[in-house]
């Protein structure tokens, strides 16, 4: 009896845990739909689909939009080229400060954002960096390419050496046993962490306050709505595009990652 009780206790604290998390996200969803326009009247006293069509032809959130695309594609692109040279060559390598160099490549994402932020800033200044699309790219860039690290690093390790010896005992080039050997083993997780790397670009909001300028990305122009209100229902179908584009590349990053210890030449 006691066992019983103990798991409807837990049963009870998980569902208490999940509405914790995901209420407010519920109540994002809702109130996209309420036709009520200047406040959040619980329960709505209607739903509506309106502020969709009002979203699609409002013509300062396209811009916006268009910038946090190309910022995460290139820094997604950056993240990928880079992270993947630093985690083969700190998961293949033996050398002295190693582990005290893999704590400095994480320390980024470990840092609080306005730290990094304000790092950046002085850093363009010192250099004299006009603030443009790509002083939000190297910014965003610095927390992207430790996403691509974390997932490549972990699969370099899983995989044998021994795999690669043997590429090159058939007579493969370097670029022959990237091509045919690391890649088709790599593929999944750089492909996670490529995902994952957008997704958190997309959305980020403290780094690309200390780096914008006067340029506005998605999430900056919804915290700019939420200050100063104006159609409150369209910054909340803003939301959902959001979380669509945050949500949908975590999930694939998810089941890409799940059995990623199935690595051709991995050892036990």
């Amino acid at each position: 009896m006691h066992s019983d009780r103990a798991s409807l206790g837990l049963r009870i604290a998980a569902l208490a845990g999940l509405l914790f998390l995901h209420l407010p996200i519920l109540l994002i969803f809702l109130y996209a739909f309420t036709t009520e326009e200047k406040s959040y009247q619980f329960p709505p006293p209607g739903l509506t689909l309106e502020w969709f069509a009002v979203a699609w032809h409002r013509a300062d959130i396209w811009p916006p939009l268009w910038l946090s695309v190309q910022v995460a594609t290139i820094a997604t692109v950056l993240a990928l080229i880079l992270g993947t040279l630093v985690s083969a060559a700190m998961a293949q390598s033996r050398f002295f400060g190693r582990e005290q160099i893999s704590l400095l490549i994480l320390l980024p994402i470990a840092l609080p954002g306005v730290i990094t932020g304000m790092a950046l800033r002085s850093a363009f200044s010192v250099m004299d960096i006009p603030y443009s699309v790509w002083t939000i790219i190297l910014g965003h860039a610095t927390f992207c390419i430790v996403i691509v690290y974390n997932n490549a690093v972990a699969r370099f390790r899983r995989l044998s050496g021994g795999i690669l010896e043997a590429s090159a005992d058939l007579g493969a080039n370097a670029f022959q046993t990237f091509r045919h050997v690391l890649l088709p083993n790599l593929g999944s997780a750089l492909l996670a962490g490529g995902m994952l790397a957008f997704a958190l670009s997309f959305d980020e909001v403290i780094v690309t306050t200390f780096t914008a300028g006067q340029q506005s990305t998605l999430p900056i122009w919804m915290l700019q709505e939420l200050v100063r209100p104006r159609q409150r229902p369209v910054t909340n179908v803003v939301a959902i595009v959001v979380f669509a584009a945050t949500f949908l590349p975590i999930l694939i990053a998810y089941y890409l990652t799940r059995s990623g210890s199935e690595t051709a030449g991995a050892g036990k």
